[in-house]
């Protein structure tokens, strides 16, 4: 295999909502190119990027995946994406190492909240960006009014390049405005020269002034020849176009067809020509301390990588995806991992298309590889064969607040679960898992509860461990609300020694968390050396509350007085007897039952904060303010919820904003829990003790 240079390397990542062709696009692009002899779909489940086992049974894209194609001398590495808001902890993973986005747009639904989502994301990083409008070929497509839509929505950086040619309303043909090319738009056609028909001549001249206005905004000499009327050559236009795409002030159009294979190789062209390559991303971000700074990356010398994504395969291992930042890498290569500080051996080096690997002798610098069995490292490390190397900017995913309780369908299988979701968690960073040793629970957070389901489904196909979720219990707390006075006695005689202990105590709500326990006794009624195991007693005694078994916090207890026997008396005795005053009196202390309150944060656009709040306040939350953020028509919302009602909220949230609103939720106290929802927690308590 031919060493392929940096400068004809592209890294493309392809974004955009659901359905709206991502998959069907690298599918198109590789059997144009004959990387592939048949054309799969994703509804047949036969594609070269969406080949696990849960993609081809959902029909729908999960993880990131490379496909790359040759085009004219360049290697396009795309990397395939989900749309799926419960998996964009993969399409960050895909940026962090992509040069450039093509975001895919479906040209029937127009722009879909996933395409608004996938343009913040290329703006939040400063990457390059290009627009393919997608099944042009249905009859409902209006390629004008979706390009209207892109425009309205994300600004004068949006420039048309390759657009329909019609006949009435039927797309007869695409034209590249760069060079007034035409060609054919029937299946099996694509490339195919014909005459531009009459009757586009209005709609050719718009586009091609928008064009070459975009392209003059990038140099003043160009804006002269623009001004003046003089012809711009194709060549100016290809460099315009690269240098204003590397600035983010040009988002050029393509429209085409994946499924009918039109435009595609305009498409091609487009990526080849005018989006970046590696050799122009001058610099990477290092993270030296908590400081973030520039370092500049070399073509050529020692190998640095960065790690994007780990795959648990059961059968290959553990494999390890990587962008080549600096320096060319060699098979067989030692690099140091900068996380770990231990060496690592690169034995074999792949580049992948899908499933499928080819080892390679070498990769250049921006080329994506793989490499299996780095047992030491994991995403997002850094290894480096530099002196002194420090790591590269890292991938931050999304927080995971949609939780529910894991446990085994059969009994015993609790370490199969934590043995294959630990696999799972070092390919999935968006996913938490926890022991709560409070509730007894296995607790599992993901992003939505289509990203749960399918790592249950993965857990049984890869790990052969059947789990069932349901929703995780809450921790609730029980306290008093007013002082009482009572006493406890032990007394017990059964043949030689007995028991003696015997306790005057008040109790009473308490300002610290837990055990407040204070001592007034006088004339030795109880002698001192007593006293521990009286708070032992209380201790143990407010693990279990009396209204539905939950521990009991915020207390405080006085011992005032009592009675000792000088051979009776015990350690024991007194425990025992301060557990009887602690049972008389919580009754009659006026007990109540505390529910954790988290602190949540909403953010979501301005019009839909209405419908928001109205959720928040249906689940027992107090909205505390509204603030603009940073984000253009957007607000986050300061509010207070008990956790108990929040457990399916990322759900009803993602339906109010078709996805556009997130939220964070953190425990902040404990408060009591009014009295019509006590009654029902502490009636379902007794039925389970039943």
């Amino acid at each position: 295999m031919e060493k392929i240079h940096s400068r004809d390397i592209r890294n493309v990542c392809l974004l955009g909502h659901g359905a709206s062709g991502k998959t069907s696009l690298a599918e198109a692009m590789l059997y144009v190119k004959k990387e592939t002899d048949r054309l799969g779909k994703p509804s047949e489940g036969n594609t070269v990027c969406d080949f696990d086992t849960e993609e081809i049974k959902r029909g729908f894209t999960l993880s990131a995946s490379i496909a790359p194609v040759t085009h004219n001398g360049v290697k396009i590495n795309i990397i395939d994406t989900p749309g799926y808001l419960d998996f964009q902890g993969e399409a960050l993973q895909a940026l962090r190492v992509a040069g450039s986005a093509l975001i895919v747009v479906d040209g029937k639904a127009g722009v879909e909240v996933g395409t608004e989502i996938a343009w913040d994301l290329v703006c939040k990083d400063k990457m390059p960006r290009a627009f393919f409008i997608n099944k042009c070929d249905d009859p409902e497509t209006r390629f004008r009014k979706v390009f209207q839509e892109m425009h309205d929505k994300f600004g004068n950086s949006i420039c048309p390049v390759v657009i329909p040619l019609l006949e009435g309303d039927d797309i007869v043909g695409l034209l590249d405005l760069i060079d007034m090319r035409a060609v054919a738009f029937a299946h099996g056609k694509d490339g195919q020269p014909i005459d531009i028909p009459a009757g586009n001549e209005e709609r050719i001249d718009r586009c091609l002034s928008m064009l070459h206005e975009a392209v003059a905004s990038t140099s003043e000499e160009l804006m002269d020849k623009f001004f003046e009327g003089e012809r711009i050559t194709k060549e100016e236009i290809i460099t315009a176009l690269h240098d204003g795409i590397l600035r983010g002030d040009i988002a050029p159009v393509v429209c085409g067809s994946a499924t009918n294979l039109c435009g595609i190789r305009l498409l091609l062209d487009v990526i080849a020509d005018t989006l970046p390559s590696p050799v122009y991303h001058k610099a990477e971000i290092v993270i030296d301390g908590d400081e973030e700074i520039e370092r500049p990356v070399r073509e050529h010398g020692p190998a640095s990588i960065f790690v994007f994504k780990t795959v648990a395969d059961p059968f290959v291992g553990k494999m390890s995806f990587f962008k080549v930042i600096g320096g060319e890498l060699y098979s067989d290569s030692v690099l140091k991992n900068v996380t770990t500080g231990q060496d690592e051996r690169l034995t074999r080096i792949y580049t992948v298309c899908g499933k499928k690997q080819t080892e390679v002798k070498m990769l250049s610098m921006g080329d994506i590889g793989m490499t299996a069995k780095l047992n030491n490292t994991n995403t997002n490390d850094t290894l480096s064969q530099m002196e002194n190397p420090l790591p590269y900017k890292k991938i931050v995913y999304p927080e995971s607040f949609y939780q529910m309780a894991i446990a085994p369908k059969a009994k015993g299988d609790e370490d199969k679960i934590a043995q294959g979701i630990n696999k799972l968690l070092e390919e999935d960073r968006t996913l938490k898992y926890e022991n709560n040793p409070e509730t007894k629970q296995l607790l599992i957070s993901g992003q939505g509860d289509i990203h749960l389901d399918v790592t249950v489904s993965k857990l049984k196909s890869r790990f052969g461990v059947s789990v069932v979720l349901s929703a995780p219990k809450i921790a609730y707390r029980e306290t008093i609300k007013k002082r009482v006075e009572v006493e406890g006695k032990h007394k017990k005689q059964s043949g030689g020694h007995g028991q003696y202990g015997h306790v005057k105590m008040s109790f009473a709500p308490g300002v610290n968390p837990g055990l407040e326990f204070t001592q007034s006794v006088v004339g030795g009624s109880v002698p001192k050396n007593y006293y521990p195991a009286v708070e032992k007693g209380l201790l143990e005694s407010m693990q279990k509350g009396v209204l539905a078994g939950y521990p009991v916090v915020n207390l405080k207890a006085d011992l005032s007085d009592g009675s000792y026997h000088p051979v009776d008396s015990s350690e024991m005795a007194f425990k025992i007897a301060a557990s009887l005053a602690y049972k008389e009196a919580l009754p009659k202390a006026n007990p109540v039952l505390l529910e954790p309150v988290g602190k949540l944060n909403v953010y979501a656009p301005s019009e839909m904060l209405g419908d928001i709040m109205g959720a928040i306040n249906k689940r027992r939350g107090r909205v505390l303010g509204m603030t603009p953020t940073e984000k253009h028509g957007e607000q986050v919302i300061e509010a207070e919820a008990p956790m108990a009602e929040m457990v399916d909220f990322a759900i009803q949230l993602r339906a109010i904003t078709q996805g556009r609103g997130s939220y964070t939720l953190y425990f902040s106290d404990y408060e009591e829990v009014p009295m019509f929802n006590a009654q029902k927690i502490i009636e379902e308590a007794k039925k389970n003790t039943d």
